[in-house]
């Protein structure tokens, strides 16, 4: 079970976007990154593709971010936390912020 998962809303803690906030929209697991939404933006240089339907320029697209340099982000107290683990009485294993020991994974 990994710590980060797609969705979650995470804070930049190094880096140049550091600070920023953003929703995991892909996690890489084989090299242990992460792509958040509006973080990270770099520009790529794309060649056109009248195969593909692909237009060429310039586009703006995030890059990936190593897991280690983003936190999840605690709605709770408002800043970043790192992410425990926790089994429950029915053998189910959940994520909770470590800060205050609140469930993660609220599913009703």
């Amino acid at each position: 079970m990994f710590k980060i998962k797609k969705g979650d809303e995470v804070v930049v803690i190094a880096g140049k976007s550091k600070g920023k906030r953003g929703a995991v929209l892909r996690v890489l697991p084989t090299d242990e990154r992460v792509v958040v939404a509006g973080v990270n933006v770099i520009k790529k240089h794309v060649k056109p593709n009248p195969n593909k339907g692909v237009e060429g320029g310039i586009i703006e697209r995030e890059a990936s971010l190593h897991v280690s340099n983003v936190a999840i982000y605690n709605p709770l107290t408002k800043k970043a936390d790192r992410v425990g683990f926790k089994i429950l009485s029915d053998d189910k294993k959940v994520r909770i912020f470590r800060s205050n020991g609140e469930l993660i994974d609220v599913k009703g």
